[in-house]
């Protein structure tokens, strides 16, 4: 079966960054599991491995915009350190989750510098280019229940 809209899909896959260190990986026998087309993984990676079947081998690149996206330093600010109450040490690489007006968002600390805490709400991985090595070690029709929820079943 090639993967396509509505397909289930495990993938080995080992992620690196732009000078080859490796940022994610799936545990050894343990493929990751996807719905394809449901938004599931990023774009770029979806689109690479559409039509591809059982056992395909790939190498592709995705840039930040089929990925993360670039940077947006509007994400970027200065929030006082009493908005962190309860945690006796903040630092810079610490992530918590933030109410805003568009709902929770994760950010992580960037800096730290007296009274004052700067935030990061981009992705970790925002702005740039990743390069995927992937085995695709399964492709199966969805059911009707993965599709409605739009993710996998186990």
């Amino acid at each position: 079966m090639q993967i396509e809209k509505n397909a289930v899909v495990a993938i080995d896959y080992t992620l690196r960054d732009t000078e080859g260190e490796i940022l994610d990986a799936s545990p050894e026998g343990q493929p990751l599991q996807y719905l394809h087309g449901s938004g599931n993984i990023i774009p770029g990676l979806e689109k690479a491995l559409e039509g591809k079947t059982t056992g395909d081998d790939l190498d592709v690149s995705i840039p930040p915009e089929e990925a993360y996206g670039e940077r947006d330093d509007r994400l970027q600010q200065d929030v006082p350190r009493s908005m962190f109450e309860g945690v006796d040490n903040v630092e810079a690489g610490m992530r918590f989750q933030a109410q805003t007006q568009s709902g929770t968002q994760v950010v992580t600390v960037a800096a730290v510098s007296g009274d004052s805490v700067t935030v990061d709400a981009n992705h970790p991985l925002a702005g740039q280019t990743l390069n995927f090595n992937v085995k695709v070690s399964d492709v199966r029709e969805a059911s009707d229940e993965e599709i409605e929820h739009g993710h996998v079943h186990e």
